[in-house]
């Protein structure tokens, strides 16, 4: 069966093309920017947020969309139609991560001729993540492509685990999934930080991320503090590190005293639950043990906060 797809989600862009349909693709968000080889693939939707402002306005901004019950997003409906898709693959996890559901059904009710078929999915802890690639590849009707794809993800990350389990020192981590205000990451981000070998603080798996205070920080006394903020490269992320800098109580934390504070690309890794969170599993392992574990993600996907200080 030849398929028009048409992903709305950056993170199932890339389940697409990891089970071998990228020439299926017809559409994408404005998010979607992996494989760099689906560029000329037509964009389909835009954000209503200013996303060159702050880390805080860019809070407010969300914040008094969706409490008018509106998305973040807008869906070009025109140009969904035109495009004439089989599948259009949407979530429902965040409507601030994507494109979400409702969306997608009132652009396909108004005016989309090919009465595609929508797959949304809705990735919460890891397991969810393994869930949602095998529902992309049932619907593309591949079921043997998607339990190929999860079986060598889920081996890659027993092989991580197997490293890891043999270094005796687990050190507390601290996953910064906002600058301002303060947001700890949760949903999959946890579990990666297990395999990694060390132990996550403050957040739980398969739960939302939640909003937290300097002080619930340093009382967590983190070794290491990951900084990985929803969005942003590690450009960006440099430029949205000094609220949390220049809080009196930043040089409090453990992980700043024995410099172990990592900026990491949490646009391309630890935000996508796809594919690629085997590689945000390593990208942790490589910052809390640099000794053991290599995996070339460095300066790419992260690198050391005192790096760009000295």
């Amino acid at each position: 069966m030849d398929h028009r797809i048409v992903s709305l989600i950056a993170s199932a862009t890339e389940i697409v093309c990891a089970l071998g349909y990228k020439e299926c693709l017809v559409g994408r968000s404005h998010e979607c920017d992996f494989p760099e080889t689906i560029q000329n693939i037509p964009v389909c939707s835009s954000s209503k947020v200013v996303t060159h402002s702050s880390s805080l306005q860019i809070d407010l901004q969300v914040k008094e969309i969706v409490g008018e019950g509106l998305s973040v997003y807008n869906v070009d409906s025109d140009l969904l139609d035109q495009l004439s898709p089989s599948i259009i693959i949407t979530q429902t996890q965040c409507e601030v991560c994507a494109v979400s559901l409702k969306d997608v059904e009132e652009a396909v009710c108004k005016l989309v001729s090919s009465a595609p078929a929508i797959v949304s999915l809705e990735p919460m802890s890891l397991e969810d993540v393994w869930a949602d690639i095998q529902s992309v590849s049932n619907a593309l009707g591949s079921t043997e492509r998607g339990i190929s794809l999860v079986r060598t993800l889920k081996d890659r990350l027993t092989s991580l685990r197997a490293q890891t389990s043999s270094i005796s020192y687990k050190p507390s981590v601290a996953c910064i999934e906002w600058t301002d205000p303060l947001m700890i990451a949760a949903n999959w981000v946890p579990t990666l930080v297990e395999y990694a070998g060390g132990e996550n603080l403050i957040s739980q798996p398969g739960k939302h991320s939640g909003y937290t205070t300097m002080e619930d920080l340093v009382m967590a006394k983190p070794d290491v503090i990951a900084v990985m903020p929803c969005g942003f490269d590690i450009d960006r992320c440099l430029n949205e590190m000094e609220p949390i800098t220049s809080h009196p109580k930043w040089k409090d934390l453990p992980a700043v005293k024995n410099n172990r504070v990592y900026i990491t690309d949490g646009n391309q890794y630890f935000n996508r639950p796809g594919p690629r969170v085997v590689e945000s599993a390593e990208i942790i392992a490589e910052c809390l043990h640099p000794d053991v574990c290599d995996y070339g993600h460095h300066p790419k996907g992260w690198i050391q906060w005192d790096f760009l200080q000295n």
